[in-house]
């Protein structure tokens, strides 16, 4: 493939930065002057030496195809700055007219693009269990065991929501968010993370401000039902079942047939924790018409390996995960580099997509929130306090925006990309409302724009 034709833009260059920073000092490097012996392959790899503060230049490579990065600067963050800067500098105008032209890729490029591709090669035939018995009947007593703690976990978490509800929640911000800690260290103990996070979440609500006892209420009869879903799993349907699972934090892998279809880039964001950073990526497929999510992770204070631009397609496969209603996809061969596309997914109505979160709770209880693209819709601050909605254009429905929307810069870059007329935006529908993550305008062929 000729990567001369399928040059990314800028700003799908920049929604590869893991923060701000890197965003900052990637732009600055994306001249000419730092660089030398820049080049570009046909198989969609990109190199160069940067000059930095040592006496030598940093080696820098990319693999657009993934996309990877390695590059020889001390920075822990990927992409690093380096990378941001030799990509700019390869999709823009100086990159196009020479600067960065096709050849051979020197050495110490080519090393790291044979060992990588040896890495990939060797995961893939290391399947856990494939034709040894032995290791098969190790992976079952493990899952065994793991499952008696969890069941011991969720038993003892019915306790804990047994003797709150017996003192009443008013006894839960008298006893402050000590006693929730110390749940939630049994739940890892007991080895059900995603028991841990709700319980953490929990503790917080009486701290939450107005009306805490409704919303401490309702995640109490959440975390009951997922308890008894989880003690009574015999009794559920497979799929239920596997979702639980899923809700638990036990870990499943990806079983179904995979699908190759040519996989739109809707959206990208991190969320941090304590000790894992977690990168979602939405995918619409051209021709399945489905909607995935990948999933990636990194160590505390580490973005996730996996980037992809959002706007791109990439000619994929992709291996759905089991249960209920379940989006998680695992993401496979990939068969080309991204390239960008004038693909979007249809806009949807306001009461439509409301509806499609509804049906989506119908088969996983616990869902927070259901990615839905709509169309048409102008972004609108409320008559009365600092809110913000998505109405439709004809001004008769109106999906209000999360808290956590309007608290991020991406609001204003709606509110500008929209300039009142109205747009085609992607995001999450929930409980909270609506938080958009990528918008397109209405003029046909039109880039997508990234709110994060």
């Amino acid at each position: 493939m000729n990567q001369q034709g399928v040059r990314w833009t800028a700003d799908q260059v920049l929604a590869l930065a893991p923060d701000a920073a890197s965003r900052k000092a990637g732009s600055k490097l994306g001249a000419a002057g730092p660089w030398s012996e820049a080049g570009n392959s046909s198989e969609g790899v990109v190199w160069g030496l940067c000059k930095g503060s040592g006496s030598k230049p940093y080696q820098t490579v990319v693999d657009t195809t993934g996309p990877a990065y390695k590059c020889s600067c001390p920075s822990r963050k990927f992409p690093c700055k380096h990378a941001l800067g030799l990509l700019l500098l390869w999709a823009g105008p100086d990159g196009a007219d020479g600067t960065v032209p096709q050849a051979q890729p020197p050495e110490w490029a080519e090393q790291w693009l044979t060992d990588r591709r040896k890495r990939a090669a060797k995961q893939e035939e290391s399947t856990p269990g494939a034709g040894r018995g032995g290791d098969a009947e190790a992976a079952r007593r493990r899952a065994e065991r793991r499952a008696e703690r969890a069941t011991a976990g969720t038993t003892d978490l019915e306790q804990r929501l047994t003797d709150l509800l017996r003192g009443g929640l008013a006894g839960a911000e008298r006893a402050g968010y000590g006693p929730w800690e110390e749940t939630a260290r049994r739940m890892v103990d007991a080895q059900v993370p995603g028991l841990a996070s709700r319980v953490q979440e929990l503790g917080a609500l009486p701290g939450s401000g107005a009306g805490w006892p409704v919303r401490m209420l309702e995640e109490c009869a959440l975390l009951h039902l997922l308890d008894q879903a989880w003690l009574r799993r015999d009794e559920l349907p497979g799929p239920l079942a596997a979702t639980v699972r899923t809700r638990l934090g036990l870990p499943t892998s990806a079983d179904g047939p995979p699908v190759r279809d040519q996989w739109l880039v809707l959206a990208q964001y991190d969320s941090a924790e304590a000790k894992l950073t977690t990168r979602r990526i939405w995918l619409y497929g051209a021709e399945s018409g489905r909607t995935a999510l990948v999933l990636s992770f990194g160590a505390a204070g580490r973005a996730p390996e996996l980037a992809l631009p959002v706007g791109l397609a990439l000619d994929a496969e992709l291996s759905p995960y089991p249960g209920a209603g379940q989006l998680r996809a695992a993401l496979g061969e990939r068969f080309a580099a991204p390239v960008p596309t004038p693909l979007r997914p249809a806009g949807t109505g306001i009461a439509d997509a409301t509806a499609a979160y509804g049906i989506a709770l119908r088969d996983d209880p616990w869902l927070d929130s259901w990615p839905v693209t709509l169309g048409d819709v102008v972004p609108v601050q409320e008559e009365h306090g600092d809110g913000w909605q998505l109405a439709d254009a004809a001004g008769e429905l109106a999906l209000p925006l999360s808290d956590r929307a309007v608290s991020r810069p991406g609001l204003w870059k709606l509110v500008a990309v929209s300039g009142g007329a109205p747009v085609t935006v992607f995001g999450e529908c929930g409980h909270g409302g609506f938080t958009p993550l990528t918008a397109w305008p209405t003029e046909p062929g039109a880039e997508a724009i990234s709110l994060n």
